[in-house]
């Protein structure tokens, strides 16, 4: 298949997303003084917005390149949780998986932008894992979902409690039964608990800090190739894709190794890269490209959009684009 017919295929492939949702908000204006009470910034406010995040925002990304999606989650039972409820549907973004939580709050990270600058962000979360009556009910629906017919579950973990051990260990084992891919985009806490997985997808700073490992990505590159080594002989997965942030992106199989250059971009804003490569690199790993491509249109796909503010979505037809262009 040529890549045209690839993107197409997208079309087909049913994927579902497990793992921390949360709301995106966004107060933007411009700062005009600093306050006379104390030494801070006043922000004359002129714009509210929410937008889906974490695994939401992976949803969000694979609904944009046409796949069929499905997201799992658990949130609360609170305004916050009625607002990222209302934005899945406006989305057109599949949520009967989505249980309600009492006993928690609806992740909301909110971001004070003046213009296109960061000034403040506050989070409103509960980090506790999840009782276990509601991993009862989580595994029962994404089990559900699986046995309805998935070509591949993404696990994004953000260490607020959704993916619990358990949650793992049970779904990656019921996965691989029916030959679902499954995917990971791990943080700290979780880290050394997908075993048997597809695709391992950690950040840098997320693998030196995981394997306690020292890393030197410009003057030493095989050391990646030693730290992914040692993370496959932990994990026993099959692919691993270290994003390098200005440095691109390396990926890893049993068989080779190639670390990959970023591109030159205008770099607006980080939020959200990491959850639009892990949605390519799963779609691209279903339809069965080499690693190596696999590595390089994720790689793509994740500097395009830093090049937004905020937490946004790959535009496919632009994506395929440029990916076209390195072959």
């Amino acid at each position: 298949m040529n890549l045209t017919e690839v993107f197409r295929s997208f079309q087909n492939m049913k994927v579902a997303i497990i793992g921390d949702v949360m709301v995106d908000a966004y107060l933007k204006g411009k700062v005009h003084r600093m306050s006379p009470e104390a030494p801070v910034p006043v922000l004359l406010l002129n714009k509210e917005e929410n937008r889906l995040g974490g695994a939401a925002n992976v949803a969000l990304n694979l609904k944009a390149l046409g796949a069929q999606t499905y997201l799992c989650s658990v949130i609360g039972k609170d305004h916050a949780g009625e607002t990222l409820i209302d934005l899945l549907k406006d989305a057109g973004i599949h949520n009967h998986e989505i249980l309600f939580d009492e006993q928690r709050k609806t992740t909301v990270k909110t971001r004070v932008l003046s213009g296109t600058q960061h000034v403040l962000r506050i989070d409103q979360e509960d980090l506790h894992s999840l009782e276990s009556s509601m991993e009862d009910a989580l595994i029962k629906a994404v089990k559900h979902r699986m046995d309805e017919g998935l070509d591949a579950l993404i696990f994004e973990d953000y260490n607020k409690g959704v993916l619990t051990q358990r949650v793992i260990t049970e779904l990656v084992s019921y996965a691989n039964e029916k030959g679902i891919k499954t995917t990971v985009d791990p943080k700290n806490d979780n880290f050394l608990s997908y075993k048997h997985v597809s695709l391992f997808k950690p950040n840098l700073k997320e693998l030196i800090e995981g394997l306690a490992v020292s890393i030197d990505v410009v003057t030493r590159p095989e050391s990646l190739a030693e730290a992914a080594k040692k993370l496959r002989e932990v994990l026993n997965h099959d692919l691993t894709l270290i994003t390098l942030s200005e440095h691109g992106i390396f990926v890893e199989s049993e068989a080779s190794w190639k670390k990959i250059s970023a591109h030159v971009r205008e770099i607006t804003d980080v939020s959200g890269a990491g959850d639009t490569v892990i949605a390519v690199a799963t779609l691209c790993l279903i339809a069965n490209l080499e690693p190596e491509q696999i590595a390089a249109i994720a790689n793509l796909a994740g500097g395009m959009v830093c090049e937004h503010s905020g937490v946004v979505s790959v535009d496919s037809n632009a994506l395929l684009l440029e990916a076209n262009k390195l072959s």
